[in-house]
């Protein structure tokens, strides 16, 4: 018997993949295996559900067995792999193995955890899959107050999605301002401007020590002494990606599992993609550069090798009170933001000491310029040599 593509992951990567790679073979088999129930769902859209007054479901798109037919594959579910036995090329779920042509690794990043003293520090809902989604969903029901802990891109899309839906809404940050690193001040200030607008109440400078439980829910205290009542607490302080297991098999790991250009793992015919993958340096938890992969990756297990390219990959975030394009200049970049435009309409521009366009952020009406700034930016990844891209995979 034929032994299958493994994919581990029915996420965005993993199952982009499974769609792309059916383009190309219609004949191998093909086995996803995710720790959660499996549906299909598109995880940007977690963070605009209670402004569009959508539960899990009605963001679930389809369910394991719908694409265990549209796939032709088998898809196992609430299944967790223990260990990668890639001398052997099989994984083990439990004291079972399975077999692999090839494996993909496309388990994605988990939620930083924040620590906590207090008898409510297990009340702190991370929001990273639909499952999460829906236990918050659940969770909120008749209540109103929300602290959310981090005020980076995720805590402000969570924070502009909650308030639409009429939640009051608090965020605690060590930094001095939102995405500290994504934004010059001058953007920074007009995107915490626009969630003041709707309600948004701010405390810079400082983390949560403690949460507690109160007669009338939670009570945070903060390092500067300072206590915030809360009826539930969201966790946005940062993702980092999955990589115990591939370390503990021996895979080459960095701040994630380490990639050439086609995607492959420092072991044979093991490869990752997405959030768990760090692609020449890079490990870049955003869709476009998911999808630059999985364009990649299924043409290299289809059989005709081809290596990952980054463009330009500029991040629309889900902020509409005060809408944001970023492309941040790349880490060590040198040089100096140009800042015009004031209020909610800035345009800042990173441009190296002889004028190159390195990096852009665009708030406000200013967004409608990103695409002729796209045209003056490097590629994060440029393609590579001929004589390089045509390596065959291993």
């Amino acid at each position: 018997m034929t032994a299958p593509l493994v994919i581990i992951g029915t996420g965005l990567a993993g199952y982009n993949l499974a769609r792309e790679f059916r383009k190309h073979d219609s004949e191998t088999p093909l086995l996803l295996i995710t720790a959660d129930d499996g549906r299909s769902y598109s995880k940007p859209m977690l963070s605009t559900g209670f402004a569009m007054g959508k539960d899990a479901d009605a963001l679930g798109m389809l369910s394991a067995g719908q694409m265990a037919i549209q796939l032709n594959a088998e898809i196992r579910t609430h299944t967790r792999v223990t260990r990668l036995d890639p001398d052997n090329r099989r994984i083990w779920i439990g004291n079972e193995p399975v077999c692999y042509r090839d494996l993909v690794l496309a388990w994605g990043a988990q939620p930083v955890r924040v620590p906590l003293a207090g008898d409510a520090a297990d009340a702190v809902f991370p929001i990273n899959d639909l499952l999460d989604y829906g236990r918050f969903r659940e969770a909120a029901k008749g209540k109103r107050r929300v602290l959310i802990f981090g005020a980076g891109l995720i805590g402000c899309e969570f924070a502009n999605d909650l308030l639409q839906g009429g939640y009051a809404v608090e965020l605690v940050a060590p930094d001095a301002q939102v995405m500290p690193t994504l934004l010059p001040p001058a953007a920074a200030t007009a995107v915490r401007r626009g969630l003041e607008s709707l309600g948004a109440r701010f405390h810079f400078g400082v983390v949560a020590e403690r949460l507690e439980r109160t007669a009338s829910g939670l009570q945070a205290r903060l390092s500067d002494g300072q206590c915030l009542e809360c009826d539930l607490v969201v966790s946005a302080v940062g993702l980092r990606p999955r990589t115990e297991l591939a370390e503990a098999a021996g895979l080459e790991v960095g701040r994630g599992i380490v990639v050439d250009r086609f995607l492959r793992t420092s072991a044979e015919h093991v490869y990752a993609l997405g959030d768990c993958a760090e692609v020449g340096g890079l490990n870049l938890l955003y869709v476009m550069p998911l999808m630059s992969g999985v364009r990649a990756l299924s043409r290299t297990l289809s059989g005709t090798a081809v290596s990952v390219s980054y463009g330009p990959m500029p991040v629309t975030v889900k902020t509409p009170v005060c809408p944001l394009v970023v492309s941040p200049p790349a880490a060590g970049s040198e040089g100096s933001w140009d800042i015009e435009g004031d209020g909610n309409d800035v345009t800042a521009l990173f441009r190296s000491a002889d004028g190159r366009l390195l990096g852009y952020a665009l708030t406000g009406t200013a967004v409608q310029r990103r695409l002729a700034l796209n045209k003056e930016l490097p590629p994060l990844l440029a393609e590579l040599p001929q004589a390089l891209a045509l390596t065959p995979s291993t």
